[in-house]
């Protein structure tokens, strides 16, 4: 693959491709890496890709495969929206070159978790526009590409609003802000109050056994749970309801959230770590929703 000289830079590059063909697949691909080959002070770019369009590049590539990294996107993207932001964050730090500098071409597993409801989509989109908050201080240069073969329009239209390249582009903090206002469903009318400023873990592990979680699950839960506590402060109550695997707690806080990257910025270490709040509820739990009323917040834990 020939290279030419590509310029310097010190921030996020957050772009994005949309293909609906493999040769427009291959027409994003191809002159992204010729790119990352010439910038200096990088390692190997990576190309994390639905495995066909793995195989597409490296028939391309031929003997200039051996330059680029190949990992199929359903090893990169196994969990929630905040679990992508926590391998990403791991994976700058360890392979990265100056200043983060890498080039990253990106594509979510659409037809997977991402996109198998509107919930998971809504957590995907909030995660494409976080990012230019959370990553802006690396010189990273990351290519979202987007087959519509498989997203389809109303996740193109969506994504196309997070990407700073397109001409639609959106504060991010405007995009979650969006997303929060739409309203949780209720609390059951038979769920379970527990007392007290401070969630007690035995009674949470207690109730989440009960509800079917295994004592490994229970136990994560309990601790999610004890951790967004401690870092919303005095709470003015908890409630818990719904069965295994979906075990639900809503904390009550007697103050605002306020911050949209609350739970997303990755601390030092990016594994799970008690003592980390909202960083290490959004890790283990499928979803966590902060909505700021007047004189409060509520946050809602989701395990499964």
């Amino acid at each position: 693959m020939s290279t030419r000289p590509a310029p310097p830079h010190s921030h996020f590059d957050h772009r994005m491709a949309v293909f609906r063909t493999d040769g427009e697949f291959l027409a994003t691909a191809l002159p992204f890496l010729t790119e990352a080959l010439a910038a200096p002070d990088e390692p190997t770019p990576v190309v994390i890709a639905a495995p066909g369009n793995l195989d597409l590049l490296r028939d391309a590539l031929g003997t200039d495969a051996k330059d680029v990294g190949l990992v199929p996107h359903t090893e990169w993207y196994t969990g929630s929206a905040a679990n992508a932001i926590a391998r990403s964050a791991g994976y700058l730090i360890d392979n990265a070159g100056p200043g983060g500098r890498i080039h990253l071409l990106m594509e979510p597993v659409w037809g997977g978790r991402a996109g198998r409801s509107p919930r998971e989509t809504a957590e995907w989109i909030r995660y494409e526009a976080l990012a230019n908050l959370l990553f802006a201080p690396f010189a990273t240069t990351a290519l979202c590409a987007y087959d519509s073969r498989v997203a389809g329009h109303a996740i193109v239209a969506a994504a196309r609003r997070a990407h700073p390249d397109t001409d639609v582009y959106e504060d991010p903090v405007r995009i979650a802000a969006e997303l929060d206002a739409v309203p949780l469903p209720p609390a059951p009318a038979d769920a379970e109050r527990l007392p007290g400023p401070v969630p007690a873990a035995d009674a949470v592990r207690t109730w989440a056994t009960v509800q079917g979680l295994s004592a490994a699950d229970a136990e994560l839960f309990a601790t999610a749970v004890t951790e967004a506590a401690a870092a919303l402060g005095p709470l003015d109550g908890l409630q818990l309801w719904g069965e295994a695997p979906a075990c639900v707690c809503e904390l009550l806080a007697a103050r605002r959230v306020a911050d949209p990257l609350a739970g997303f910025v990755p601390p030092p270490g990016v594994a799970p770590e008690p003592g980390q709040g909202l960083w290490f509820a959004r890790q283990v739990c499928a979803y966590v929703d902060v909505r700021d009323e007047r004189e409060g917040a509520s946050v809602r834990l989701q395990y499964g």
